[in-house]
């Protein structure tokens, strides 16, 4: 994040500013920069997150359409036989398309779940290895 950004999700002078007056004006809006402050870190991941739950219901409902647009066609026909044929053929096509399609966008998605995964791991044992090897006077006292 960019941390030189006037307002950030952080208790900054601009910010504490921004939140009062907020309140003087109209106070859902001091409220909402109050929850900006506090919980503004949080929000890319929320939007992705929300953002794959959205696309995962999308792609579920395209694929419910695409099954009834499928069964629609099957049973219509032009009374031309040759272009019933073609057009039979043509979805027949696409649809193994988009199947492959899907297909690759799954083994992205695991892919780059992978790559996360790996991230978080490097990351983590980078930690334990400073950890490791700092020195016994180093160590932070913890009040439990």
């Amino acid at each position: 994040m960019n941390q030189s950004a006037l307002i950030r999700p952080e208790w900054t002078p601009a910010t504490i500013a921004l939140m009062v007056l907020g309140f003087i004006v109209f106070w859902p809006l001091g409220l909402a920069m109050l929850a900006y402050i506090i919980f503004g870190d949080r929000l890319r991941g929320f939007k992705r997150d929300a953002n794959d739950r959205a696309d995962k219901m999308a792609s579920k409902w395209f694929a419910g359409c695409r099954k009834a647009n499928h069964r629609y066609n099957a049973h219509f026909s032009t009374g031309n036989v040759a272009f019933d044929d073609w057009r039979k053929a043509e979805l027949d096509r696409l649809d193994e398309e988009r199947r492959k399609l899907d297909e690759m966008r799954e083994d992205f998605d695991a892919y780059a779940r992978e790559l996360r995964r790996a991230k978080d791991q490097e990351e983590f044992d980078r930690f334990m290895r400073e950890r490791k090897n700092r020195p016994a006077g180093d160590q932070p006292v913890v009040d439990i």
